[in-house]
């Protein structure tokens, strides 16, 4: 990947260090922070169609209108290019759950499991991706490599790529 170009949304320091030097374009955005190289909202980039190779987009979909998101990812995806998703689920639930009419932080917390989400994930999630336009895979580690990958125990990471073809 030394020719890639790569859009990590939230960066976190330790996925940072490790991805950082694996491109050659490495850009950082987040909707609010201002440690970062873009200042950007992930339901409407301000980017060209088509700009990366590869997006980082972990603990982000469930804050945001994943839809949008989601489509936005997929827009400025170059053909062939992958989307690393990593989002909170329950794998046990078929359906997520999501209240718009929740905007308490309080009641967020004791509905979604943190005061800024909207959402919980249940496993439609894959069915969310897919509807973007992405063909998914995903893994799951444990143990060790939890930890070397920075993953949550028992957390699944989606690769969503957009097909070399878009028709």
């Amino acid at each position: 990947m030394p020719e890639a170009t790569l859009l990590h949304f939230a960066p976190e320091a330790a996925v940072t260090r490790f991805v950082r030097p694996l491109c050659s374009n490495y850009v950082t955005t987040d909707f609010l922070r201002d440690d970062v190289d873009l200042k950007l909202n992930i339901e409407a980039l301000d980017l060209p169609d088509d700009s990366f190779d590869a997006v980082i987009c972990s603990h982000v979909l469930e804050h945001v209108d994943d839809r949008a998101a989601l489509a936005e990812l997929f827009r400025i995806l170059k053909p062939g290019g992958i989307a690393l998703l990593a989002v909170p689920m329950v794998e046990g639930w078929e359906t997520s759950y999501e209240d718009p009419s929740i905007t308490d932080q309080r009641d967020r917390l004791v509905h979604f499991g943190q005061e800024d989400h909207v959402r919980r994930y249940g496993r439609d999630f894959r069915n969310r991706v897919k509807q973007a336009g992405f063909l998914l895979t995903e893994f799951g580690r444990g143990g060790a490599d939890s930890v070397r990958y920075s993953i949550i125990p028992g957390e699944r990471v989606f690769i969503a790529a957009k097909p070399p073809q878009v028709h």
